[in-house]
């Protein structure tokens, strides 16, 4: 008998060690990506600190453009004086002259502008894309070790879409959702300055329903 249950028990044993993987693995827990990024206060850091940037580089872009203008009007005032009868023709050759190099300058400006244009746009999409990408990794580890705690083998995306635009996740009962507990955590160290959970609009209007009745 015992020499039987040598045998027994640890296939039993692992028997129920598999089971409680396999049961592990089944679980299934979902959470909104898109409020877990919209709503956690690095997200809004990194807005601001791009909105900045772009400010920043509005002002330069501004700057350069009414230098522009600048040229050409003097660039007009220089062709109508170099076609001005009422000067010698001296004077109008050096006006010419001068409209020529001014028209020079109106070129040289205009393809500085497009380049800055093209290399700022360049640099805040690098940038929103270092700083999205971080985020995401950053929100990813939390959900990992969330759902590994608590014995959840897949968490599927509810704000997932697919390529045509369509909910890739057609139906959830939100009953195993992690996101506003997820939120709650990764808001915990926001700086004391930026808000750490949003109220609802529909909360809101609850509060006020509340208060009329």
């Amino acid at each position: 008998m015992k020499s039987l249950l040598s045998k027994i028990l640890p296939a039993l044993l692992l028997v129920s060690l598999l089971g409680d993987c396999a049961w592990a693995q089944g679980r299934i827990a979902t959470v909104d990506l898109r409020k877990l990024f919209d709503s956690y206060w690095k997200t809004k850091q990194a807005d601001a600190s791009l909105k900045e940037r772009a400010s920043d580089i509005e002002k330069d872009h501004k700057t350069m453009v009414e230098d522009w203008k600048e040229a050409k009007d003097e660039y007009q005032t220089l062709l109508a004086d170099a076609n001005n009868q009422a000067l010698s023709i001296e004077e109008r050759d050096k006006r010419k002259k001068a409209a020529e190099e001014k028209f020079k300058l109106i070129k040289d400006n205009e393809e500085a502008i497009a380049q800055y244009e093209r290399q700022a746009r360049t640099t805040l999409d690098e940038q929103r894309k270092r700083m999205r990408d971080k985020i995401v990794e950053e929100i990813r580890g939390v959900v990992k070790a969330r759902a590994t705690s608590a014995g959840y083998g897949t968490v599927f995306d509810t704000a997932a879409e697919s390529s045509s635009g369509t909910p890739i996740l057609l139906y959830s009962s939100n009953e195993n959702d992690l996101t506003d507990s997820i939120l709650a955590q990764l808001n915990a160290g926001a700086p004391a300055e930026t808000p750490k959970a949003e109220e609802k609009p529909a909360d809101k209007q609850d509060e006020k329903k509340k208060d009329k009745k």
